[in-house]
């Protein structure tokens, strides 16, 4: 064999050894992050650290979905939504938990609609969660069927809240669910799951995507007993709602003008994406707040926002 010949066998086995070397490195890598997500490498978000006695909420920018972050003074975690599942609401949400100092971390979907639970898949692969609260409805899509199965593949334990479950904290905090009344309701945005809250004398509404019609219908309840949605020594004074997380990201047939005069809130949170193609929030909900004196803020105009409840009194943050 020539020299030439020679060289030219030398380099064609340092092509195929060099082929082979980044085949194996690629198969490493695809490993690797089939067991260990890759998002499990993003870096925290800097959040400052929760003072004592503290309860936070996070309303996160996560375009058009929703995901809520409850922070309960003992240090347990909720996370009520988790956006639709896309590439930027994900990393953002992952970053943000990581960016806390979680004890104990549960999951809530309000609604089988994805951009109320589209990342909650995620965040199972991510994180150990302790408990997953399901909404009444089932939906008949793949990508909910997948949050079914992951939440099975975890090994997470379930509960499908309905009025009067209560998600308690042994420092006071608590959390009502105060619709839906069953499991047999049939339409979604109406079932969303609706939680009241309250710690240290403050009061928070969540009001998922709940329609006029279901507001009006809490409302008639109410006029006819006030205590109607107590929970045993958990008292539920939808009246006495000091910050309202606006039904349906702020749409016209959401937030009823009787019932947000009932509730008559201090402040209104609003989860929006910028630009959205159903121009929520709608300019008529937004008159209806704005002619009670409430104070809005707007996940599409501000960015993540953030309310700190301690001692009697809260402040709302924004970046």
């Amino acid at each position: 064999m020539s020299a030439r010949s020679e060289a030219r066998r030398r380099r064609r086995v340092l092509r195929l050894l060099r082929t082979a070397l980044v085949c194996l490195i690629a198969l490493a890598v695809a490993l690797l992050f089939s067991i260990v997500p890759y998002r499990s490498f993003l870096s925290a978000a800097q959040i400052a650290a929760r003072g004592e006695g503290e309860m936070r909420l996070h309303f996160l920018s996560v375009g058009q979905g929703d995901c809520t972050i409850v922070e309960f003074p003992g240090g347990d975690v909720l996370v009520v939504d988790a956006g639709d599942g896309s590439f930027e609401a994900n990393n953002a949400i992952v970053s943000y938990i990581k960016g806390l100092n979680v004890r104990s971390l549960s999951l809530l979907a309000t609604h089988a609609d994805i951009d109320h639970y589209g990342g909650f898949s995620e965040l199972l692969r991510v994180f150990q969660a302790d408990k997953f609260y399901l909404p009444v409805l089932s939906s008949p899509t793949s990508a909910y069927q997948g949050l079914l199965a992951a939440i099975v593949r975890e090994g997470c334990e379930t509960q499908t809240l309905t009025r009067y479950d209560v998600i308690g904290d042994a420092t006071g905090a608590y959390v009502v669910c105060i619709s839906p009344h069953g499991v047999d309701e049939t339409d979604s945005n109406a079932a969303s799951t609706m939680l009241y809250m309250s710690y240290a004398g403050v009061n928070i509404l969540l009001s998922a995507d709940a329609d006029a019609a279901r507001e009006k219908s809490i409302l008639s309840e109410l006029q006819l007993a006030e205590d109607i949605l107590d929970s045993g020594i958990y008292r539920v004074r939808p009246d006495e709602t000091h910050i309202l997380k606006v039904a349906h990201h702020g749409a016209a047939g959401s937030s009823d003008a009787d019932w947000l005069a009932f509730l008559s809130p201090e402040a209104a949170i609003v989860s929006c994406g910028a630009g959205n193609g159903y121009h929520h929030p709608a300019g008529e909900a937004m008159a209806r707040l704005a002619g009670l004196g409430t104070q809005i803020y707007r996940t599409d105009e501000l960015g993540n926002i953030m309310l700190t409840v301690r001692g009697g009194s809260y402040t709302i943050t924004y970046a």
